[in-house]
């Protein structure tokens, strides 16, 4: 699971030394809030990083610990760089031509942004569940067979599909309708029909930017349900506003919020039950008990 990365020449987001660094302090802060992860294995960290678009300074000196084979959410109120920090991981945000990035990000250890990293080796790595559904205009099979045709894989790709789509608990759902439409899945059927297109190239890491959005309960509980059984292989981050979400299906959790200059920062994180029950910030118990955000 530690491969290193296609050393392949890359286009680096780091940002110029002369950028900017400036640190808003606001009353209850912590000057580094990092929680302890305990003996578990560190799957992510993000060590300081400060991102940009454009001369916006989006977030501004997050570090965050995402233990392995467990959920990590991340909270905060709308524009407090919850998405951003979550399409670093995976190199995301490269594709947006103003984005730049200061710090570092690792992978068990290898840095995500060093200049010689291959992106595509990281997307692959780290795969991504996006808000709204977005199966690709093609057949189911096709669907979860698409990223390990593209990465050359030699193997037996029915046995891959089965596999993918068991794990993603939709196999008994489409096994005898392969052949359609990934569009004429119900909206819960897409998700997890992209979960398993994400997983169908063996990544490390999965990352969700509010999957469960768009659905009703029971597909949202349908989702609930894949995480805690999919975290047993997998190491799963995700962004939510729905703090009950948070709270059912999340083992850690880190709340993030913004400064007069509209720039998000780490307030606070640790494991979930804490975080809801005896959070140490009281923006983090003001924000998680409703009184704002």
């Amino acid at each position: 699971m530690n491969a290193s990365f296609v050393e392949t020449p890359a286009k680096t987001t780091a940002q110029p030394e002369t950028a900017p660094r400036v640190h808003i302090a606001m009353a209850g802060q912590p000057a580094a809030p990092s929680g302890p992860v305990g003996e578990r294995e560190i799957a992510v960290e993000l060590k300081d990083v400060t991102c940009w678009y454009g001369s916006f300074r989006v977030v501004h000196d997050i570090n965050v610990l995402v233990a392995a084979r467990e959920v990590t959410a991340l909270i905060g109120p709308s524009g407090s760089g919850k998405t951003t920090v979550l399409r670093t991981i995976n190199r995301m945000n490269d594709l947006v031509s103003t984005f730049r990035l200061q710090g570092s990000i690792l992978l068990h250890g290898q840095d995500l942004y060093a200049a010689r990293t291959d992106p595509v080796e990281v997307r692959r790595r780290v795969g991504m569940v996006f808000q709204k559904p977005n199966p690709f205009p093609k057949s189911i099979f096709d669907n979860v067979a698409f990223g390990p045709r593209i990465n050359g894989f030699k193997g037996n790709i029915g046995e891959l599909v089965e596999a993918s789509l068991r794990r993603a608990a939709l196999w008994d759902e489409v096994k005898d309708k392969l052949k359609q439409s990934g569009m004429s899945l119900s909206g819960g059927q897409q998700q997890r029909l992209c979960i398993a297109r994400a997983i169908a190239t063996e990544p490390e890491v999965i990352l969700m930017d509010e999957p469960c959005s768009s659905l009703d309960p029971r597909a949202t509980l349908q989702i609930e349900e894949l995480m805690a059984e999919l975290k047993t292989r997998y190491t799963i981050v995700i962004v939510t506003h729905n703090m009950q979400q948070a709270a059912r299906a999340s083992d850690r959790t880190a709340f993030m919020t913004m400064g007069d200059d509209r720039a998000g920062f780490l307030v606070e994180q640790g494991p979930t039950i804490e975080i809801f029950t005896n959070p140490k910030n009281r923006l983090t118990e003001d924000y998680v008990s409703g009184r704002f955000g």
